[in-house]
């Protein structure tokens, strides 16, 4: 009696409708159990989910934002001034009157040959030395212009003609005082020109030309500069009217026959390149911003992007590829010819114009990416359409069609309740295996400039500092760590998508 009863727990523990068993035979459970069995499928989900956990969640916890720039103050060397000592005789033309190029032009020539006066257009001119190399030109009693090599600069308002030409004389006559226009001014043996005990204006052979606009060269300036080219000085030091003292490099250039003035000072930059430290464990970047917040941040683009342009290519390819594979015949020859074209378009010369007619037109870098997506989506779908038409027509004759079609349900239900769902394993494994090639397509793209644009990081754009040898060779924080990233989010993908097509194979031996 004992051994009847424990035969009949022994069927009902082993019988078909235990729910256990059923559990246990179910095809979800087998592909998982499968899946995990493969060790590299494992190393690749483990791989994946790092990334994930990195770029969406080290984001959140991140204390600086993805636009974030760092500064610095670095002492740099600007060019401030160019000088030119003045070898040249200088026109200076009175008021109301006229000294034109031809009349200079045949002053010149007459002075060279040492001549008092000449002739042009039947009016004789005639030239007067009023001091070492100063002249006078007058057209009989009327003075018209004077002839200097030394350079009045004015300190405020403006000098008149008579001025200039009284200063001009005294001082090439080594005189120190004059008077003009009813007015007394003093010379200094610096050149200075000053009236009440105020400085007016100074005489000088040196040209001073600020670099920038808006900088105002000091009488004060002029004389320290003048001093340290006299005396040789490859520098000297000059207190600014700001109250800060800066250094003043002094440069010749013999080709020119010109000085160039460099002022060191303090300047406020972004700190580019930065080494890691405790604040930035990956350094900064050329534009100051946290390497590694960067990096959390391309990697959320990068993914996105891969998702979204896989998403939309699959949704093409279902939808193109199921109506071409069960209806079949003129439909299917129509949807594989458009296939077929596709194919043939140069997909990357296609995008390299995009992208350059999107800079031309200057797109905003957010809807930028958005037109990348599309158009790296719409060029994607042809490949996933035959796969899913291949799939269709194979499964169409098989009995629970044929089973469906007698029960008189409708076409577009057999399509996408009946023959998808059995292409989807296949399509899961296709998908996984094309998001690692989107994602190096997008990298690529992002790299030549084509792709995901400044401000916005993607881990392609972040290594677009390679193209600099100098950067590439010393600062490897810059491009290394998003190539890591890149390279294990590309092989996770892979992996696990190896797993699920072995998993979803049931002729694989295990």
């Amino acid at each position: 009696m004992d051994n009847n009863v424990n035969e009949v727990k022994e069927k009902e523990e082993y019988s078909l409708n235990d729910d256990r068993r059923v559990k246990v035979l179910s095809p979800g459970a087998m592909v998982a159990k499968r899946f995990f069995r493969n060790r590299l499928a494992v190393i690749g989900l483990i791989m994946l989910l790092a990334m994930f956990i990195f770029s969406f969640i080290g984001g959140l916890v991140s204390p600086y934002g993805q636009d974030e720039q760092f500064f610095t103050t670095q002492q740099q060397q600007k060019e401030y001034v160019g000088v030119t000592q003045n070898d040249d005789l200088r026109y200076t033309v009175a008021d109301g009157q006229e000294f034109s190029g031809i009349l200079q032009a045949q002053f010149l020539l007459a002075q060279g040959r040492g001549e008092t006066s000449f002739t042009y257009d039947d009016v004789t001119y005639d030239i007067v030395e009023e001091g070492t190399d100063l002249y006078a030109i007058y057209s009989g009693d009327t003075l018209l212009a004077i002839a200097a090599k030394d350079i009045i600069t004015e300190e405020e308002g403006t000098l008149s003609f008579n001025v200039k030409y009284e200063a001009l004389r005294a001082y090439a006559n080594g005189e120190t005082s004059f008077s003009a226009d009813g007015a007394n001014y003093e010379l200094d043996e610096d050149g200075n020109i000053l009236t009440d005990g105020a400085v007016v204006g100074y005489i000088s052979r040196f040209v001073v030309r600020a670099q920038e606009n808006g900088v105002v060269i000091t009488r004060d300036f002029t004389e320290a500069l003048e001093q340290a080219i006299e005396t040789d000085d490859p520098e000297f030091i000059y207190t600014g009217e700001d109250g800060v003292e800066y250094t003043y490099e002094i440069t010749y250039n013999a080709s020119s026959l010109t000085w160039s003035v460099l002022q060191t000072r303090d300047t406020y930059v972004y700190d580019r390149y930065a080494e890691p430290s405790k604040e930035h464990w990956l350094g900064l970047d050329t534009n100051g911003m946290d390497m590694l917040t960067r990096l959390m941040y391309g990697g959320r683009v990068s993914l996105v992007i891969g998702f979204i342009v896989v998403f939309i290519a699959a949704f093409l390819g279902i939808i193109l590829g199921g109506i071409a594979g069960y209806f079949g015949r003129w439909v299917d020859n129509l949807i594989m010819r458009i296939v077929d074209i596709f194919y043939c378009i140069p997909s990357m010369p296609l995008i390299i114009i995009l992208g350059s007619a999107m800079d031309n037109a200057q797109v905003d870098s957010q809807l930028r990416m958005l037109y990348l997506m599309l158009v790296l989506g719409f060029l994607s779908w042809p490949s996933i359409a035959r796969l899913v038409r291949g799939q269709i027509l194979m499964l169409r004759e098989q009995e629970f069609m044929t089973a469906a079609e007698a029960c008189g349900i409708r076409s577009s239900r057999r399509i996408f309740r009946h023959l998808i769902p059995n292409v989807i394993p296949q399509l899961i494994v296709t998908c996984t295996m094309s998001l690692g090639s989107t994602i190096i397509t997008e990298s690529t793209l992002s790299f030549l400039g084509l792709g995901v644009k400044f401000p916005f990081a993607s881990w392609g754009n972040i290594m677009t500092d390679v193209n600099d040898a100098f950067v590439m060779t010393h600062y490897w924080y810059i491009w290394i760590p998003a190539g890591i990233c890149l390279l294990i989010t590309v092989l996770g993908f892979n992996f696990v998508g190896d797993g699920l097509r072995d998993a979803f194979d049931p002729k694989m031996k295990r």
